[in-house]
């Protein structure tokens, strides 16, 4: 039987891990897929990754890494991902994973000039992404949360500005008909928003940021459960 791919590309923070999981576990709590029907290839290891013909669609995670590190995993990771162009099976990258696809594609990923987008944003649909089979599933406007200081700040030139905002303009982007890039985070819940922004503390007040704004802003939501589940439908 094929399998969910779900592609990690990195690991959480110790103290999230012992409360949340880790970023496989956030997913799979999300479409509430059972661990034995999905398949996690821990590349940031240099674990190796299944071959196609078992796999029914592909998520890659977000991660403590920057793309513009060029670590040999994510490399190689992105030379792998080009034959993904040539199969009809539905790729969804998030945050890292949204970056890194863009800029195996032709685009790229950098550090965003307008700073840390950190909290639950509000995002707005493009008109194509209000068209969009994944998505669409979403109303105009609505709540992500957000951990990033790089962003896809080009997108290549096949793709589709989905979903955007003040702080990042292409907060989603679609490719060859199935491949999406997402840079907000839909596996994640108010607690786990909560818990980076704790851990975060000290690096953002020397950045400036006011905490208080900063934990105000977050807000539960379903829209990332919804816009996964949706996903999963297209397989």
């Amino acid at each position: 039987m094929k399998k969910l791919l779900i592609i990690k590309t990195g690991t959480t923070f110790p103290s999230i891990l012992k409360a949340h999981g880790d970023f496989e576990d956030f997913i799979m709590n999300q479409i509430e897929i059972s661990p034995k029907d999905v398949h996690v290839s821990s590349v940031y290891k240099n674990e190796s990754l299944p071959d196609l013909n078992q796999v029914s669609a592909i998520m890659i995670t977000g991660s403590h890494s920057m793309v513009t590190d060029y670590e040999n995993w994510s490399v190689h990771l992105s030379q792998w991902l080009t034959q993904l162009l040539y199969q009809p099976i539905p790729v969804l990258g998030i945050c890292y994973g949204h970056q890194l696809l863009a800029q195996t594609f032709g685009g790229k990923a950098d550090y965003n000039p307008k700073g840390i987008e950190i909290g639950t944003a509000s995002i707005a649909l493009t008109e194509a992404g209000e068209k969009d089979s994944l998505l669409g599933v979403l109303p105009k406007t609505f709540l992500g949360h957000v951990v990033h200081s790089q962003s896809a700040t080009m997108l290549p030139n096949h793709g589709q500005v989905l979903a955007q905002n003040e702080m990042d303009h292409h907060h989603s982007f679609f490719i060859n008909k199935n491949i999406w890039g997402v840079q907000f985070h839909p596996e994640f819940n108010v607690d786990i928003m909560h818990s980076y922004i704790h851990q975060q503390e000290g690096f953002l007040t020397k950045k400036g940021y006011n905490l208080e704004k900063v934990y105000a802003s977050v807000k539960e939501h379903g829209y990332g459960k919804l816009l996964l589940q949706r996903f999963m439908e297209l397989t």
